[in-house]
C-alpha cells in the first residue's frame, strides 16, 4: 500500500481535489490519472469547509490551556497544498532511523524489518514515561496540525477516527533535530536525496534519507503556510 503525505486544508483534501505525485505525472504527461481516494463521498466544498472549521473549533476547546492560542489555518478549498509520496517503506525507515538515533546501544538492522512498527527501539522511544527527542515523528502521528505544541495527542479526526495529532512546528524541527544528530547534511544533499526513490532493495539508510528529504520539505511547506500535514494511504 503507497504511502503519501498531504499538506493543505482538509477541505480540500476530504472533497479530493488534489493529486498525489503519480495522479500528477500521469496528467502532465497527458494520460488519465485514476483517482482513488479515502471516504470522499461529500463532494459539496461549502458543507465540508463548515464541517473542518467546526471540528477544529471542538478541538481547541478540547486542548483548553495545553495551546498558548486556538488553532486556525486556512480550510478553503482554494488553499495550496503540496504533496510527496515516501511510502511505508521510506517511513518506516526514518522513523526507525530516528528511533535508533535514541539508543545507540542496539544494532540498526541493514533493511526495514516486515514489522517494523514492533521493531525493540521504536518500542522503547514510545515506552510509557520515555521523553523521545522524535515524539513527533515515532509515535503513530497521522495528523500534524500548524501549531506549536510539544505534545502528541490521540483524539477524533473530522470523520470520527481516533487517530494520533501533532505539531508540523515541532516535527519539523524534530527533523532537523535528527539530521543534525546523526547525518548532519547540508540542504544542497537533503536535496538530491529526495530527487528520486531508491531501489525496493536500498538498505535502511538510503530509505531514511530519502524520506527524510520528502518529509523535511513538506513540514517546512506546512509551517510555511500554516496547513494541516496528513498521511495518506
Amino acid at each position: 500500500m503507497a504511502l503519501d503525505v498531504y499538506v493543505g486544508s482538509l477541505t480540500r483534501y476530504y472533497a479530493g481535489e488534489w493529486e498525489n505525485v503519480p495522479e500528477r505525472a500521469a496528467r502532465e504527461r497527458g494520460a488519465q490519472p485514476q483517482l482513488i481516494r479515502p471516504d470522499t463521498s461529500d463532494k459539496d466544498p461549502e458543507r465540508t469547509q463548515i464541517a473542518m472549521t467546526a471540528w477544529r473549533t471542538l478541538l481547541s476547546q478540547s486542548l483548553g490551556d495545553r495551546i498558548t492560542a486556538p488553532l486556525e489555518w486556512d480550510e478553503s478549498p482554494e488553499a495550496p497544498y503540496f504533496t510527496g509520496r515516501p511510502g511505508w517503506d521510506g517511513f518506516g525507515s526514518l522513523v526507525l532511523w530516528a528511533a535508533y538515533a535514541e539508543h545507540p546501544a542496539l544494532r540498526l538492522p541493514d533493511a526495514l524489518p516486515e514489522e517494523w512498527d514492533n521493531d525493540l527501539a521504536l518500542v522503547r522511544s514510545n515506552a510509557e514515561g520515555f521523553r523521545s527527542r522524535y515524539s513527533h515523528l515515532v509515535r503513530n502521528v497521522e495528523l500534524w496540525l500548524p501549531s506549536g505544541f510539544e505534545f502528541t495527542f490521540e483524539g477524533e479526526d473530522v470523520r470520527g477516527r481516533r487517530v494520533v495529532m501533532g505539531s508540523s512546528t515541532m516535527l519539523r524541527r524534530q527533523l532537523s533535530d535528527l539530521n543534525g544528530a546523526t547525518w548532519k547534511a547540508a540542504a544542497p544533499a537533503v536535496g538530491r536525496w529526495g530527487r528520486s526513490p531508491p531501489p525496493t532493495d536500498a538498505p535502511l539508510e538510503l530509505r531514511a534519507r530519502y524520506a527524510f528529504a520528502v518529509l523535511s520539505e513538506l513540514a517546512g511547506q506546512a509551517v510555511e503556510h500554516r496547513l494541516p500535514m496528513k498521511l495518506d494511504y
